[in-house]
């Protein structure tokens, strides 16, 4: 049983360095999407991955991505899952990965919406969306459109330092 344990922790040591294809200053395992890795009694490792969001496109990389690292480090046997419940939010990405992407001029999301237990209250009025600006820090930004590379970031413009950046949006 040790053995197995041993064997289950390094197969998720190498799977969670698998790279984001969209992002790959960010592993799987910082973005959140990689839930498990198991080893089955037969030997099979077992990884599980959370799509950022149903039909995301670039869930066949990633998959492909950890199969063929744990191929690679001598897993003969490797099947990888993907599961949509619990769906990944953004409050899942690491600390680690928030840094990151900051680090590579991408505003971090801020906590995810949560939807009120009970009536939902009605708001008239337009909801400011405050994003602070990942090259200077300032909050003086504005979005200057609504999708960006990928369906989950927006651009977004700093008025202080003038520069655009992108912004992953909360999910």
């Amino acid at each position: 049983m040790v053995s197995v344990l041993t064997d289950a922790r390094r197969a998720r040591h190498i799977a969670e360095r698998v790279p984001d294809p969209e992002l790959p200053m960010l592993t799987l395992a910082d973005l959140g999407v990689l839930r498990e890795v198991t080893v089955e009694p037969d030997g099979t490792v077992v990884a599980v991955l959370t799509p950022t969001y149903s039909g995301c496109p670039a869930m066949a990389e990633m998959r492909a991505g950890v199969a063929a690292r744990l191929s690679a480090a001598g897993y003969e046997r490797v099947e990888v899952r993907t599961v949509l419940d619990p769906p990944w939010t953004t409050d899942w990405i690491t600390a680690e990965g928030r840094r990151k992407l900051a680090e590579h001029g991408i505003a971090p999301p801020g906590p995810a919406p949560r939807q009120p237990s009970g009536p939902v209250p009605l708001v008239l009025s337009a909801n400011r969306h405050v994003v602070a600006c990942p090259r200077c820090g300032a909050s003086d930004t504005e979005e200057t459109s609504r999708f960006g590379a990928t369906s989950c970031k927006a651009l977004w413009r700093c008025r202080a330092c003038r520069e655009p950046f992108e912004y992953v949006k909360e999910i």
